[in-house]
């Protein structure tokens, strides 16, 4: 393709975004070839996102978005126009007590590198936010999708079962 094909100008182009991040407005600015986790990390600083596969794989990069659990590597930040974003940096405040979920993996050792674990607590956020009563065999099913290294995933597991019998979510 030549330089001014019509194509290479749209994929570079820049386009706004206008968003609502962790329940406050956001607006950026971004490639139409930008991902939904480089925008995040890269334009508004929330690199509690991780990438790393880069193809969907091993969950890393999950936020939720319209409250939905999704892949943030393979979502450009386009396609979240007018959506709600959660990232991990949204489940507390800095100055707030952790979230129940986050309370929950690190009394139960859920986390050793941490790489993996902002990844595996909005996946966690969205299934306990829906279900209440959840039990270790659909634990495991829902964490399956993530890699972790670490931890053996028995923590994770039994994590998630206390937050599920500990976070007080009321129409759940």
């Amino acid at each position: 393709m030549l330089p001014d094909d019509p194509l290479v100008r749209l994929a570079t182009d820049p386009v706004t975004v206008t968003l609502t991040v962790d329940d406050r407005p956001a607006r950026i600015t971004v490639e139409t070839r930008t991902s939904l986790a480089d925008a995040l990390r890269d334009e508004l600083g929330l690199t509690g996102t991780h990438v790393a596969c880069e193809q969907g794989v091993c969950g890393a990069c999950t936020v939720e978005v319209d409250n939905e659990a999704v892949r943030a590597c393979l979502l450009l930040a386009v396609q979240a126009q007018g959506a709600e974003v959660r990232t991990v940096e949204g489940l507390a405040a800095p100055d707030q007590p952790l979230h129940p979920i986050q309370q929950a993996f690190t009394e139960h050792h859920a986390l050793q590198c941490g790489f993996c674990t902002p990844g595996l607590l909005m996946t966690v956020h969205h299934l306990l936010a829906e279900r209440q009563g959840v039990d270790e065999t659909e634990v495991r099913a829902v964490v399956s999708g993530h890699l972790c290294r670490c931890t053996g995933y028995q923590g994770i597991v039994d994590a998630v079962l206390h937050a599920d019998r500990t976070w007080d979510r009321p129409g759940v």
